[in-house]
């Protein structure tokens, strides 16, 4: 499939997702983070947050693989470029969010085996106030058909 500009504004449907101390654990054991605002809840009650958070990156964490982007994208043709993470509130343990997939953008750039498209997925999560708290922004370069492996 092209993806055009045409394609922005597509969204996969809203899903849940629970914020548990058990995977903010697990996330922190994998990234070597030993924060103690992440981990030790005395520590992240006494803390200006007054209770465990996840880290910064954790949005990667969170999916859910029943939920089907109705873009179909050939994964051969595809590079991660980017990923960006813009907080509006922190990620609190213990919580369940509203999560959606959207493209936000694409455009075109000229490379050294000709052109390159981007396309600017926003993951939002939301919560139980429908405000947002973070997104998620994840830059595919998605190859030309010549410049994909065969």
């Amino acid at each position: 499939m092209e993806v055009t500009k045409e394609h922005i504004g597509l969204s996969t449907e809203r899903y849940k997702v629970d914020i548990e101390k058990g995977h903010i654990r697990r996330f922190c054991q994998a990234i070597g983070d030993t924060n103690p605002l992440f981990l030790d809840e005395q520590a992240a009650t006494e803390s200006a947050y007054g209770g465990l958070i996840a880290p910064l990156t954790f949005p990667v964490a969170l999916s859910d693989e029943k939920v089907t982007f109705p873009l179909k994208l050939d994964v051969r043709r595809m590079l991660h470029g980017e990923q960006e993470f813009i907080y509006y509130k922190p990620l609190r343990s213990e919580t369940s969010y509203t999560a959606q997939m959207k493209v936000a953008d694409v455009y075109e750039r000229e490379g050294k085996s000709g052109k390159m498209k981007f396309i600017i997925l926003d993951t939002e999560f939301r919560d139980d106030n429908d405000e947002l708290v973070v997104v998620s922004r994840t830059n595919i370069i998605y190859r030309t058909l010549q410049g994909a492996m065969k």
